[in-house]
């Protein structure tokens, strides 16, 4: 946008605004919102809000453009939307879809997007603007624009105020009337976004980008690097408001079997929901919504690739941690899908039982517990069996932990548990001069037996001896192993001052096996610890935590996957002589940098 019509926003929604003495148009936006007599005032807006749609006026930009301004600052406001907005926005819509020499008639290409993104802002919060907004006819405009009928841009906020009407009741079913088409659509654009907008704006030449974009992008502030950054979150954005609108379906048990493609879902596992967008239920919010239906278990247990991604979320530091741990749980519960996903799923989860807390919830380890074992005595006394011989021991593991041996630390004595102690202190001690002298095989060993001999209250000892044998692992070149033990010794630690050393050598452990995305969020969590440590908080961050960063943040880039791509298809274009191309620079990705700072 450029700066004239951001300065003219700030004038529409500006109090002192003064009327132009030499205004002659009777319907004049701007000379309406300074009339004194309250009155006199809505009659003019009213009338203002009928006539815009019919009128040829290039003001319509500026108006709009400043009404796009008070409605994201003043969403709940009543009183444009009881004065005839929603049905101006429609039908200015339905105009730009229908009038193509209208649309492209001086700046009148934004109005579209504008008149989207302010029925989206008004009806986010109030049920009863969004019972106005679809009684006054938005619904089928913002049909055409989520169809595709001008470009990605208005498929954004067309997306963002569907989401919004489809969350209220009231509203839902008025939404729910075009269900099959919302889904399809909803589901492509979540898919094919990030393609769609690496080709069309990303990955092409400045001179090839729609001015208008860049203009909506920048808001008047221009320059390549800010185009680029802006185009990366709504690129998030666009589908975060997709997997919202789906998302608005599949907890009303809606369109379950619509949603629930495999080739759908398994693109749900790397759809990470944007860390800036808090309200968005990312893939694995979607997910977990599906997971609370009896089509949506039964379909997703039946992918393996989804299971193990939920099975890895659930032990990292990502957001939507909790709700990767309630889906595995809801599919352990059920006995048509719990035979299904335990073999692997008890793998993962044997390192969450003794968790605290997680995300405001308590006793998270106990539910864990509980669910894996709940019909072991069949594995225990030989009537069921496994297919995974590694899942039995883990369950069995389970059992040992936190049946057998909490009963066995009941009934010992003071004395003997004050032996317990000392000797777990002595194993430790040796471990750490093992592992010093490069003995670290000999190391883990001595930790191992520390653990053994550790009483399960003593959590800060365990924490240290989980971790320093992580720590051995690493070198040892085992990952899992590492994993593993930095999950247990952070299970036992505070949700609200997780273990600082833990999180990084998990951080460390991820990184060896390629999961950049695990690897990111640990070491940003490492960081936001140390930066909110009274002992460490003015200290710098540390150079090996600040090269991890940037490692991983560019491996999981959100264009990441589209840009390597697009090399490959220059590749093989320059080898068959054919055209190369449009080339684009390498670009850091400032969205996720956020996190850093929490």
């Amino acid at each position: 946008m450029d700066s004239e019509h951001q300065n003219s926003s700030l004038k529409c929604s500006s109090s002192q605004m003064l009327p132009d003495p030499k205004c002659t148009n009777p319907f004049c936006f701007f000379c309406s919102m300074n009339e004194p007599d309250p009155s006199l005032r809505r009659a003019k807006m009213v009338q203002c809000f009928k006539e815009m749609a019919l009128r040829d006026d290039q003001e319509h930009v500026l108006v709009l453009s400043g009404l796009w301004n008070i409605a994201m600052t003043q969403p709940d406001d009543p009183e444009f939307p009881s004065l005839g907005i929603f049905e101006c926005m429609g039908k200015l819509i339905d105009r730009g879809i229908k009038d193509k020499e209208w649309l492209l008639r001086g700046q009148n290409i934004y109005i579209p997007y504008y008149a989207a993104h302010i029925i989206g802002s008004y009806t986010m919060n109030k049920a009863e603007f969004a019972e106005s907004a679809v009684t006054l006819g938005v619904v089928l405009p913002l049909m055409e624009l989520l169809r595709g009928k001008i470009t990605w841009v208005e498929q954004r906020v067309a997306i963002r105020a569907l989401g919004h009407l489809a969350s209220h009741e009231r509203t839902f079913e008025v939404i729910a009337e075009r269900e099959e088409e919302i889904i399809e659509l909803a589901m492509e654009l979540a898919c094919n976004c990030l393609k769609t907008i690496y080709i069309k704006f990303l990955g092409v030449k400045d001179s090839k980008r729609l001015k208008y974009h860049c203009d909506l992008l920048t808001r008047g502030l221009g320059g390549r690097e800010i185009e680029n950054r802006k185009a990366e979150e709504w690129a998030s954005q666009l589908q975060c408001w997709s997997l919202y609108l789906l998302n608005c379906f599949a907890c009303k048990g809606r369109s379950v079997s619509l949603i629930c493609k495999k080739h759908f879902l398994k693109d749900l596992c790397g759809m990470w929901g944007g860390l800036g967008n808090r309200t968005s239920p990312g893939g694995i919010g979607l997910i977990r919504s599906l997971c609370n239906t009896k089509t949506g278990r039964e379909s997703i247990a039946n992918v393996e690739q989804v299971i193990l991604s939920l099975c890895k979320t659930s032990r990292s530091s990502d957001d939507w941690q909790y709700m990767a741990i309630d889906s595995l749980l809801l599919l352990l519960k059920d006995t048509d899908t719990r035979y299904k996903v335990i073999d692997v799923a008890a793998l993962f989860l044997a390192d969450l039982v003794e968790l605290r807390s997680l995300n405001e919830r308590t006793k998270i380890g106990e539910a864990i517990t509980q669910t894996l074992l709940q019909d072991y005595h069949k594995i225990k006394y030989g009537g069921l069996s496994l297919k995974s011989q590694s899942a039995e021991e883990a369950l069995k593991e389970i059992w040992e932990l936190k049946v057998e041996r909490r009963k066995r630390e009941q009934l010992i004595s003071e004395k003997e548990l004050k032996e317990r102690k000392d000797l777990a202190r002595i194993l430790k001690q040796e471990g750490n001069k093992k592992f010093w002298s490069g003995y670290t095989e000999k190391a883990v060993t001595k930790y191992t037996k520390a653990l053994d001999l550790c009483p399960l209250k003593m959590r800060k000892e365990r924490i240290v001896l989980y971790s320093n044998r992580a720590q051995g692992f690493l070198l040892l070149r085992k990952p899992e192993a590492a994993i593993s033990d930095t999950t247990r010794a952070l299970s036992l630690s505070s949700a609200e001052r997780p273990h600082s050393k833990s999180l990084w050598r998990r951080s460390q452990a991820y990184d060896m096996k390629g999961m950049a995305k695990e690897s990111l969020m640990d070491c940003l969590m490492f960081v936001n610890g140390r930066m909110k440590s009274e002992q460490t908080k003015h200290d710098k961050i540390p150079y090996y935590a600040a090269q991890m960063i940037k490692k991983q943040m560019n491996a999981t880039w959100i264009f990441a996957g589209m840009k390597s791509k697009n090399k490959l298809e220059e590749k093989a274009n320059k080898s068959n002589g054919g055209n190369h191309g449009d080339q684009t620079e390498k670009r850091h990705p400032h969205y996720y940098s956020r996190r850093i700072v929490g």
